[in-house]
């Protein structure tokens, strides 16, 4: 009998594995007929997208490790005020420092899949090391923590740059994204599976699977088509434009150096439509940014009808990434209708919902915000990239996009140091919130204006 049991329990173990085969060999199989379709697999565009949904699966389980450790501690907990300062102190270096990423990262203009391959390399090591730190109690944790942000944000703005070279022909700028963002949501899926069985071991392993994660994807950076690499044709948006003096006739310009007057050369040479859409995108980062951090500390010390705090939180992440995925499947519907029109009432939209949930705060509020803040920032980002793809010409659009980028990583570090400054009360926080959204708002319909009452200066092809 106990033969016949062992033979019942292999026969039952094999046909288990057989079936767990053929499924992800299915799943497989789909995901490269998806990634790979419509000339993305010869243009080298479906390397890019299964890359970046490694990436995002590797951040996810480095962020479900760190939730538990960073936030959710009693100790840390309690000490709110030290954590919020340290956070405060290395966030406001990093605003300094993130305009400098870009240019930094032009430099390696001829060698783009070493740098995407180097910012993964980092949080490789960083996540080893914080698996470490998380062992012994070492004071590396938070400083460790950083540098994965700061390389992230790096990854993103090199990964921006990279995708207008791997465009199939017939391709549209806002489709590629649009699929990159796709593979994001898979790839944070995924991750959040893998990430939740290391976690049964405890927040070091789950680190440590991160890490694997993370080199597998250096290696799929390294191999990248060459032309991520070409920069032929292409030039600096601060060289297309000359700065017009204050007060001068018009034919009176000046070409100034330093970082002032490269900056003051882009804001001139970007067309106002594309500049207005960017500070509609650039309110959702806020947003992003601030309900992360807020969170983070709210839903522990303000428990919501005596529900966990780890649960709203993973609510929100949950609604956040079904916004992400409809954001990505009407962005390709309402892109042409008229974009920063649609970048804008979603930015309101969120707006609203800010308040909104200031006013009634609960469960089902932070809900639809994370789902409104979702679908606002994947909308209003690709409605942005229509306008690029639109209004900027070819020679000077990857330099409009990876700058352009690190902008909107300066103003998500922005909200994330609102959300740690504020108080931790909801009717405060969510309506302070919602007043910087107006700020940008503001921003976007002077850029509006501009375009209305002159008529700017557009970027010249070389």
């Amino acid at each position: 009998m106990a033969r016949g049991l062992g033979r019942g329990l292999q026969r039952a173990a094999s046909s288990t594995a057989r079936a767990t085969a053929r499924t992800g060999r299915f799943a497989a199989a789909k995901t490269h007929a998806y990634t790979h379709s419509g000339g993305a697999g010869e243009s080298g565009l479906a390397r890019l997208t299964e890359l970046h949904g490694s990436h995002t699966a590797g951040d996810t389980i480095m962020t479900l490790a760190l939730a538990g450790t960073l936030f959710f501690n009693p100790q840390t907990a309690q000490a709110r005020t030290d954590v919020a300062t340290f956070l405060l102190l290395t966030m406001v270096p990093f605003v300094l420092v993130a305009p400098l990423i870009g240019p930094l990262l032009d430099r390696f203009s001829h060698g783009r899949r070493w740098a995407i391959g180097t910012t993964l390399a980092v949080r490789a090591f960083l996540c080893w090391v914080l698996a470490e730190a998380i062992s012994t109690d070492s004071g590396w944790l938070f400083p460790a923590a950083l540098g994965c942000l700061v390389a992230s944000r790096a990854y993103t703005i090199t990964r921006a740059a990279a995708v207008p070279r791997l465009l199939p022909p017939g391709t549209t700028l806002v489709r590629a994204n649009s699929r990159v963002s796709m593979a994001g949501v898979v790839g944070a899926v995924v991750g959040g599976a893998l990430g939740g069985l290391a976690m049964l071991a405890g927040p070091a392993w789950a680190l440590r699977m991160a890490f694997v994660v993370f080199v597998f994807a250096t290696v799929q950076a390294i191999r990248l088509p060459a032309r991520v690499d070409s920069s032929a044709g292409e030039v600096s948006i601060d060289d297309t434009v000359p700065i017009r003096v204050a007060g001068a006739p018009e034919d009176l310009t000046v070409d100034s150096l330093g970082p002032i007057g490269r900056f003051r050369r882009r804001k001139q040479a970007i067309p106002w439509p594309v500049m207005h859409a960017l500070w509609s995108t650039g309110g959702t980062r806020v947003l992003t940014g601030f309900l992360i951090t807020f969170m983070a500390f709210l839903a522990k010390e303000h428990p919501i009808d005596g529900i966990r705090g780890e649960v709203v939180l993973v609510l929100i992440a949950i609604a956040i990434g079904v916004g992400n995925a409809l954001g990505s499947v009407l962005g390709n519907v309402v892109r042409d209708q008229r974009p920063e029109r649609v970048a804008l009432v979603s930015l309101l939209a969120a707006t609203i919902c800010c308040v909104a949930t200031g006013i009634w705060y609960g469960v089902w509020t932070l809900v639809l915000l994370g789902l409104v803040e979702g679908l606002s920032a994947q909308l209003s980002k690709l409605c942005f990239d229509a306008l690029v793809q639109r209004e900027v010409p070819e020679n000077v659009r990857t330099s409009v996009f990876a700058w352009s980028e690190t902008m909107l990583q300066v103003l998500w570090v922005l909200g994330g140091a609102l959300g740690i400054v504020l108080p931790l009360d909801p009717h405060i926080g969510f309506p302070v919130c919602a007043a910087a959204l107006v700020w940008t708002v503001v921003m976007a319909a002077r850029q509006r204006r501009r375009g209305e009452h002159t008529a700017p200066p557009r970027a010249r092809p070389a």
